[in-house]
This record gives C-alpha cells, structure tokens and sequence, in this order.
C-alpha cells in the first residue's frame, strides 16, 4: 500500500492512475498527516466463462453436472431454467 499527499496526487493525477492501474496497488490519500480517502484498483474483469468456471470448482459433483445439461439444453435451443439447480451456498 502506498501513501501519498493530496497535493502530490492533484498535482500529477494522471500518473498516478496510470501508476494505479499497472501496479495495481492501493494507495492512501493523506491531508495534514491524516488518512482520507484509499484509492483501490478495480479488479481485473473476467470474462462469464471465466466466473462460471469458478463457481463450477465450488460445486458439488451433482450439481455441476445440472448446470452443465441445463447449459447443453439452452445451447441447443431448449427452454431451460437453472432455477432447477441447487444453491451450494445454502444451508
């Protein structure tokens, strides 16, 4: 985490969110010796393959083999639903 004055960011806004952004580090903003504000990077953005991809390793072996039919059958052109499926997150 790095700290920087809220001068030195006004003053050379751009390289610091150029900075943010490739070193993807957060950075504090102080004003008279106090911290303010965090400027925190946004995430990398993943594709929908990549976030079902990860849901896929948190389920259960029945349940993902729901989601992939109820995805075989919408990619065929069928009416299917994953309301079907079961929240692994639920208790």
């Amino acid at each position: 985490m790095k700290t920087l004055t809220v001068t030195e960011v006004a003053r050379n806004f751009s390289a610091v969110m150029d900075g943010l952004e490739a070193e993807q580090e957060e950075i504090v903003l102080v004003r008279n010796n106090k911290p303010i504000a965090r400027l925190v990077p946004e995430p990398p953005a993943q594709t929908a393959l990549e976030v079902l991809g990860d849901l896929y390793r948190t389920l259960d072996d029945e349940t993902a083999d729901r989601l992939v039919s109820a995805i075989k059958r919408g990619r065929r052109g069928k009416r299917g639903t994953l309301g079907e499926l079961r929240d692994p997150w639920a208790s």
